[in-house]
């Protein structure tokens, strides 16, 4: 499926968009992710977490007693972002969306193996129908499917917006 992005000249000095094929690069290679989840009072809460990209969407767990679960449970409405942390060199991503709650024993066995795959063994879930590690603590299973993603890159710096 071909993604096109528009670029937004406001923001920027190139006049060539992002291509998705390297936004979705970045998404699935990396290591660390920022979730933004709004709590019950309309302040945002932000951690960093592991997670995988899966079928054009970003997949993460969550300890059903974690603020972020808490969050989730009121407003399902998410922002992750990832990128390098330099003025001048990489891409950085923002995905807007809406957590949807993952079940499924075959659907999480297949996150599970993805997770296993990405970061070499580190993180290495069992799960049952419900969840990741039934026996250890119960983490619950997010899918965001994009709304909308952002893509700034840098020198030259240009914005570019994909709308789902």
């Amino acid at each position: 499926m071909r993604i096109n992005g528009k670029l937004d000249k406001r923001f920027g000095e190139t006049d060539t968009p992002a291509d998705w094929e390297t936004v979705r690069d970045v998404l699935a290679a990396a290591e660390l992710y920022w979730l933004t989840t709004v709590r019950a009072d309309g302040r945002p809460h932000v951690t960093p977490l592991v997670g995988v990209w899966v079928d054009q969407s970003f997949v993460f767990c969550t300890g059903s007693e974690e603020q972020k679960a808490h969050n989730l449970n009121g407003n399902a409405n998410v922002v992750v972002t990832t990128g390098a942390n330099r003025w001048k060199e990489g891409l950085d991503v923002v995905v807007e969306g809406r957590a949807e709650r993952v079940t499924g024993g075959d659907v999480l066995r297949g996150l599970a193996d993805a997770w296993r795959e990405k970061y070499n063994g580190e993180w290495d879930f069992e799960n049952d129908d419900e969840v990741f590690d039934p026996d250890a603590g119960r983490a619950h299973v997010f899918r965001v499917a994009p709304a909308k993603v952002i893509a700034f890159a840098k020198s030259p710096h240009g914005q570019t917006t994909f709308h789902w």
